[in-house]
This record gives C-alpha cells, structure tokens and sequence, in this order.
C-alpha cells in the first residue's frame, strides 16, 4: 500500500509556535517586566496614581502617534528619517499663518496636513524612482526641512518660536480634535466610588483622558487593522519581504511605499497638531531626534530592521514601555541623563531577543 502522502502547505502547526512567530510577543514581555520593576522601585510614588497614569500614557501616545505608521513602513523594508523634521516643520505651518497672517486654525491645520503629505508622497517617490535607500533621501529631507523651518520662522517672526495660538484656537471648530480631553464625566464617576483619588478641593486628581492617547489608540487600531484585514496589509508585507517578487505577483510596490511615506508624514503633522493647540506654540526645534525614537519604539515592538516582519501592535508596546521608563525614571529620582543609554540597551536587546524568537519559531515549524 502507498505510503501516504502529506502536504506540508496544510501541516499542522503549534500553538507554542504560532506565539513565538507573534512580532509583538517581546515587547509584551519587556512591557511586563518594565511595569514590574517600577512596581518594585516606584511603587510609592505615585507613578501608578490615575495622574501618574495619565502621564506615562500621554508621553507614550505621543510617540505612539508617530510608530504605528513607521511600523508600517518599515514592515515594507524603508525608512522615514524625516518625520522627527517634519513635526517642527508642520508647527510652523500651522502656527505662522495663523497669528501672521490672520487665517483660521481649521485652515492652518488643513494647510499643514495637505504640504506634509505632500511632501511625504515626495520622499517616496525619489525611493521608488530613484532606487536610492530611503535612509538617504528621508535623511536629506531631515536636513532640508530643520532648515526651511529655521530659515522661514526667523525671516517671518525674527524668532525661533511661535507663540499666541492657544487664543486664536479657542473657538476654532477643530480645537477639541486635537487638544483638550475627553470622558470627563467617566472620570468623576470613577472619582465618585473611589477608583480615582481626589484633590483636596474635592474634585478628581485628573479631569479627563487627553486627546492624544485617543488618538493612539485609534491610529494603532486603524494600522493593525489595515496589516491584518486588508489587502493593502498584504502588499505591505509582500514589499519588505522580497520586492521584486512581489511585483512579479502584480503586486504594486511603488504605490505601496509611497502611501506608506504619506502616512509617517501626515502622522508627524497630527503629532505637530496636537503639540501647537495644546502648548499653544510652535518651536523650530519641535520634534529633534523623534525619528530615531519612534524606530528605537518600533525595532522593540518587533519589527525587523530588514523588512517583512512586524506589527503596530508591537509598536504599541513599545511606545508604552517608552513612557513607563521616562516617567518611571523621573518618578524614581533617577538621573534622567541615563534614560538615553537605557532606550538604547533596550533597542540591541530587543533586537537580538526578536531574532532568536523568530529563529526559534522558524526551526519548531
């Protein structure tokens, strides 16, 4: 009798290697382990208070903001160092024709939105047609918008910051989209049977949930959905693993990557949005360095340096671990000079702790 013949596309696999194969899964576990050792060190301080809650969470949920999309386009094997230029540029955008020049803040905001994603779209398409690594073009762009954005404030303002926004906003129909807080009423109710502490007046130590954690939530949702749903998620995929292939398979890599380009671009206006109506000024200097942690976010989430593999969720968790180690660093007394190295550290061991899961999974298959 004929041995029978088994067809491996329909093998059965693992439950131990359908979560190791998870990008996600060390960020989980580094997230765990953080919010234990702060538990231990920081207990009492008041980093686990609703405020000190809210406060990790929104230093998270801004550079959360600006992962879940480069998640995405690293997943397609590029990079977008622009995005860190891009938020003081998009501030300047915003705040300048507003107090100069007398326009609306719904007209600034759509006016930084549209010239972000412009440019955005221009950074992908100088990879796609250029052949050119995209941490070339997006680091030139870097340069030229910290430039632009210097060279336009001082020439229009005399100065290097913006200011007298927050007055101006105060009306605007799209203020409350971008800063404020919400679920006020959530709050006091908490507040109410004792799960939020009060001030000595009386009243909630917190008021609401800030808008930009909302927005975090959402983006990420929004990407983890597109990865895992859609057939755009596909193609993302498809690009950063082997391009040409794809492309053999009709698969439209170009269009893929330059949307992707506009979307780290229009994620750093939404991040510069949000930071001008609530500080209620904008500063050339806005955004420096937060493309290399928005990446140091995303490598801790999962997602490989070589494309193909990673998740927004992943980025989640490591935005989180993120602001959990700032503000637990803060809470703690800790030098906050040394919170660089250990963001650092963090990334290389991410980095080698991802690669021996992935391998590990790849071998228990």
């Amino acid at each position: 009798m004929a041995a029978e013949i088994r067809d491996e596309r329909i093998r059965s696999v693992s439950r131990l290697s359908r979560l190791l194969s998870r990008p996600e899964l060390g960020a989980a576990a580094g997230t765990v382990l953080v919010f234990v050792f702060f538990a231990i060190t920081a207990g009492n301080t008041g980093l686990f208070s609703a405020k000190g809650i809210i406060n990790f969470l929104e230093v998270s949920a801004q550079l959360g903001i600006l992962a879940a999309p480069v998640a995405l386009l690293m997943i397609a094997g590029e990079f977008d160092l622009s995005v860190g230029s891009m938020i003081g540029f998009a501030g300047i955008l915003i705040a300048i024709p507003s107090v100069f020049w007398g326009w609306p803040i719904w007209l600034s905001l759509l006016f930084s939105f549209a010239v972000c994603g412009g440019i955005g779209a221009l950074n992908g398409l100088a990879v796609v047609r250029t052949g050119l690594p995209s941490f070339i073009v997006t680091l030139g762009s870097l340069f030229m918008l910290r430039g632009l954005t210097l060279g336009l404030t001082r020439g229009i303002s005399g100065r290097t910051q913006v200011s007298g926004v927050h007055e101006l906003a105060l009306n605007d129909p799209l203020n409350s989209l971008f800063s404020g807080q919400v679920f006020s009423g959530l709050i006091a109710w908490l507040s109410d049977i004792g799960l939020v502490g009060k001030r000595a007046d009386g009243l909630p130590s917190i008021s609401g949930i800030p808008v930009s954690i909302v927005w975090w939530i959402v983006l990420t949702l929004i990407c983890t959905w597109l990865l895992t749903r859609s057939r755009f998620g596909n193609w993302i995929f498809a690009a950063g693993g082997e391009a040409n292939a794809a492309r053999n398979l009709g698969v439209p890599v170009a269009r893929t990557k330059i949307t992707l380009f506009v979307m780290t671009a229009m994620a750093a206006a939404l991040f510069a949005a949000i930071q001008v109506l609530v500080t209620g000024s904008a500063d050339t200097l806005r955004g420096t360095q937060k493309e290399f942690e928005a990446i140091i976010a995303v490598v801790i989430g999962g997602t490989l340096l070589t494309g193909g593999y990673g998740s927004a969720v992943g980025a989640m968790f490591g935005a989180l671990i993120f602001g959990v180690v700032q503000m637990g660093i803060f809470y703690t007394g800790i030098d906050t000079d040394w919170f660089k190295l250990f963001m650092g550290a963090m990334m290389v061991i991410a980095v080698l702790f991802n690669s021996y899961v992935r391998n590990r999974a790849m071998r228990s298959r």
